[in-house]
């Protein structure tokens, strides 16, 4: 079984705007009656946030499909804070990062003969990011042209994402693209969604 999250993912605002833009966000799904200001960790296993905001009434205009009588979903954690973020079960690495610079794809797990990052290939990426998530910034050099990439600027595959503000829909229905859409023009950002189950 497990339980199943739908994350978005800022992938613009810096760590000094996540915390204050987090405040407004959780204003407008308070004011949109989205969510509540309760807060409850039944069913919420973010990695860095225990606890997230109980579901409002009306919840259901976020969905997709609400014509489940039975579906109750879960918290939604707001996450705070410079983090790579991943979808799916078990993944820590990105498959492939591609350089904005000179459109080269670095192919990092080679699915589907290998299922384990190249640690020689990440090892540049995992460095770049660990000092973003420090101070800010980090950057990674391309094997093809040999820019050093801010790590922020590389397109990374759908199910990696970093970003200084995230938030984990834990055991909602699906989000509706014109939720996702509306959600990302409130944080004025572009963003990325990801699905996973812990």
């Amino acid at each position: 079984m497990g339980d199943y999250f739908e994350r978005i993912v800022d992938v613009e605002v810096t760590g000094e705007e996540a915390g204050p833009l987090a405040g407004r966000m959780v204003d407008w799904m308070v004011g949109e009656g989205l969510i509540t200001r309760e807060l409850s960790s039944d069913g919420v296993y973010s990695l860095t946030v225990d606890e997230g905001y109980v579901p409002g009434p009306n919840w259901a205009r976020a969905v997709a499909d609400s014509s489940d009588p039975d579906w109750l979903p879960g918290p939604v954690a707001v996450i705070v804070g410079r983090d790579h973020h991943v979808g799916g079960q078990g993944a820590d690495e990105a498959a492939y990062a591609v350089c904005p610079r000179c459109r080269n794809k670095t192919v990092i797990i080679d699915y589907p003969e290998e299922f384990e990052a190249k640690e020689e290939v990440w090892q540049p990426f995992k460095d770049g990011i660990a000092a973003w998530k420090e101070t800010g910034e980090g950057s990674a050099p391309c094997s093809a042209c040999g820019a050093s990439v801010p790590v922020t600027q590389w397109q990374w595959e759908p199910d990696f994402a970093l970003g200084a503000l995230a938030f984990d829909f834990w055991g909602w229905p699906p989000l509706s693209a014109r939720f996702c859409a509306t959600l990302s023009r409130q944080l004025g950002h572009r963003t990325v969604e990801h699905m996973g189950k812990f």
